[in-house]
């Protein structure tokens, strides 16, 4: 990887899920160049991870398409009130909600202070996750398994659990998973298990919840420039993350937003248990 093409500064953060206002450059927003069409006027979005990366661009754009949201998170304070101030300019509403969503009751509490405050749920985006590189299986230890474990597939069965009695006909549920659900990835291989998960628990819950006439979804992004990355890899990885795609660089998390847009709106009504791949060209027929 070191003879590949530098595409970002080296730099590494200490401690996930990372910071946005840490990263150098900060993920390229196009968001003053989309435009809106009201398709999501008066929904209302829950979104874990949304302080940064990915689900702050997706928490934006929502809100830019006329919802309401609720931004669940770790403890990055910092970057989660700027993604308020960025769904407040837009003239929507935006709550914060801080704590671990591997923890079941949090779930439930998030989606009681959502409908308490909004008077009721139409999107549910599981969307956080973390991620911990080991050379080997052998250095994957118990606690690690089950952080990720818990963190990436555990806690999106508690938040569609506690979601769904307040799910109607013409819900949405959207999940991330990943391009390494697809294509493997000998150093996260925890991480890659649980986003194999996701597209199971995507296609099996679609099916569960049919006759609802709730859909349910999930993207698949490649390499994004997101807080989880330097929070992850070493400098050296960093700055040549992404030349290894067809495109040669990493997508911006603005690029993958729109994705989620389409499956929350209607545009989407006739696709439920399917997976977007916005990953920079691999091709990897799923």
């Amino acid at each position: 990887m070191g003879n590949e093409e530098k595409t970002r500064p080296p730099q590494q953060q200490e401690r996930q899920p990372g910071l946005e206002h840490e990263m150098n450059p900060s993920p390229q927003s196009r968001a003053q160049a989309y435009r809106a069409a009201d398709k999501l006027r008066d929904k209302v979005a829950i979104i874990t991870g949304g302080d940064s990366g990915i689900g702050r661009a997706v928490a934006v754009m929502f809100a830019k398409e006329g919802a309401d949201v609720c931004v669940m998170y770790l403890d990055e304070h910092t970057d989660a009130q700027e993604t308020q101030r960025l769904i407040e300019a837009t003239g929507r509403k935006c709550l914060l909600i801080a704590g671990d969503i591997g923890n079941s009751a949090f779930c439930q509490e998030a989606v009681e202070k959502t409908v308490a405050e909004f008077g009721k749920l139409d999107i549910v985006v599981n969307n956080a996750a973390e991620q911990h590189p080991q050379e080997s299986i052998e250095d994957i230890t118990d606690e690690q398994l089950e952080r990720t474990f818990r963190t990436n597939i555990f806690a999106m069965f508690y938040l569609t659990r506690a979601a769904l009695p307040q799910l109607k006909e013409g819900s949405v549920i959207i999940n991330t998973t990943s391009v390494t659900a697809y294509q493997g990835s000998p150093s996260l291989l925890d991480y890659s298990s649980t986003k194999g998960a996701i597209v199971a628990f995507t296609r099996s819950l679609s099916i569960a919840l049919s006759k609802k006439g709730i859909r349910v979804n999930a993207v698949a992004p490649g390499p994004i420039w997101t807080p989880l990355i330097p929070s992850t890899f070493p400098e050296s990885k960093v700055e040549s993350f992404g030349a290894n795609t067809p495109l040669g660089r990493p997508g911006e998390p603005d690029e993958v937003a729109p994705a989620f847009v389409f499956l929350a709106s209607d545009d989407s009504s006739y696709m439920s248990g399917q997976v977007l791949h916005p990953n920079g060209g691999r091709v990897v027929n799923g």
